[in-house]
């Protein structure tokens, strides 16, 4: 069965890198029989600001405004903004997410962060109950594909930036995951910016080799959300606790048990 692709894109020009790693994605994958969908966020002049605003009509309090309330009971009664009801829509037909960027300040462009914030709502994307490895988008995969400013080598254990799996765990976790999403190992590219025309190349050949199979790769591992005891602070249960306690390293880049991280467990699968 073809499958649906939704790339949620971020960069200001159509002659950047991030362009045509973009460009790439729709390329490759529409050879293969996916409808890939593309959010370009700066060409929708997407709203970044999560605000009243996203809701129609009246809000309930509005003396004591919360925005994670006051959007899931919109979303239930289908009062969300008809933007943010156009990126849902295009979300809950896709079967693999892709966003693509350059890295601002070790995270995600404002105007992405803003797509996060205002269309993975609550109700919507996850819930206290439906969340992590029991999260809403279990049947669905995204990943990071992204480039940086530095060289590998300074987003290493000994690198001055720190090491990537730990910069990436936020993104990864606390955001994909978190909704239950499958999340297959990012695409980086380091430092495009700095190298000659013939080493982006490589680097767009490399990322349209891997497109190729790329709805075939398993994801990364995360630590399943029952091993975690939820009537004691979700902590690690004491079994899980015991099973690792000889291990040499952590389970997780977050969870890591005091131990050392997990090598590369954010930017390659089967680690």
């Amino acid at each position: 069965m073809a499958k649906k692709v939704l790339v949620v894109y971020a960069h200001q020009s159509s002659g950047s890198f991030n362009a045509a790693a973009k460009d790439a994605a729709v390329e490759v994958l529409c050879a293969q029989g996916c409808t890939v969908d593309v959010s370009d966020l700066y060409a929708l002049k997407f709203k970044a600001t999560a605000t009243a605003e996203d809701i129609v009509g009246e809000v309930k309090n509005q003396d004591h405004f919360s925005y994670a309330e006051e959007t899931k009971l919109a979303w239930e009664e289908g009062k969300l903004s008809k933007d943010i009801m156009e990126e849902q829509r295009k979300l809950t037909q896709a079967d693999l997410v892709i966003f693509q960027f350059p890295m601002y300040w070790f995270s995600v462009p404002g105007i992405m962060k803003g797509w996060i914030d205002r269309v993975l709502t609550s109700g919507y994307a996850f819930t206290q109950e439906k969340r992590y490895s029991q999260g809403i988008f279990k049947d669905k995969k995204a990943m990071l594909s992204f480039t940086t400013g530095s060289n590998e080598s300074m987003f290493s254990a000994n690198g001055i930036n720190g090491d990537m799996n730990v910069t990436l765990w936020p993104l990864q976790n606390g955001i994909l995951h978190y909704c239950g999403f499958q999340v297959l190992a990012p695409q980086i590219f380091w430092a495009p910016s700095h190298v000659k025309a013939e080493a982006r190349g490589t680097m767009l050949a490399g990322w349209r080799t891997r497109l190729q199979g790329l709805l075939l790769e398993a994801p990364l591992s995360f630590t399943p959300s029952d091993s975690f005891d939820g009537a004691k602070g979700f902590q690690l249960k004491p079994e899980v606790q015991e099973k690792h306690e000889g291990q040499e390293f952590g389970l997780t880049v977050g969870t890591h048990q005091g131990k050392r991280l997990p090598p590369n467990s954010q930017i390659r699968a089967g680690v």
